[in-house]
């Protein structure tokens, strides 16, 4: 049984949010201030969370920051996609890259192991409403995948 339909078989609301977190990070120097930029590069963080929120119709918000792509076209992120280029993906990973510290949608933790070296990790976390996520059923592979249900947190794996 697949994600999709373990979800489908706890009859929750519609309107229940499906919460995706996606982290991952790497090693690296803290002394000369490049750790954000060292993860920004060597992880798919931002590469994952642009193929997610770019799936046509997916209603993806980020807590306390809203909607992605309405926050994305306020901001004036969005102003200089060429609609019909079909690549969408790749204009909002570019956006992130080129922008990463004037958005609020990918955090960072740095963990320090000594002066000059330690551990950097980029998380992000996506609410998607369980009508919209079981009707597209976008790729999440990867994805922590938790909805709240009456008797907790529920976290959702593929067999």
């Amino acid at each position: 049984m697949n994600i999709y339909e373990r979800l489908a078989t706890l009859n929750l609301p519609e309107d229940t949010d499906v919460t995706l977190t996606y982290s991952q990070g790497t090693g690296v120097f803290v002394h000369n201030e490049t750790a954000v930029d060292t993860a920004i590069a060597d992880t798919d963080v931002i590469s994952e969370f642009a193929d997610l929120v770019a799936t046509p119709g997916l209603q993806t918000s980020v807590p306390y920051v809203g909607n992605v792509l309405e926050t994305m076209r306020e901001s004036g992120f969005l102003d200089d996609y060429e609609r019909g280029s079909f690549a969408f993906e790749d204009f909002i990973r570019e956006v992130l890259h080129g922008n990463f510290y004037d958005q609020e949608f990918i955090g960072n933790s740095i963990k320090r192991y000594d002066y000059k070296r330690g551990f950097c990790t980029l998380e992000t976390t996506v609410t998607v409403p369980l009508a919209n996520f079981l009707e597209l059923q976008p790729l999440v592979y990867g994805w922590v995948v938790s909805v709240a249900t009456p008797a907790g947190t529920l976290t959702v794996t593929d067999d």
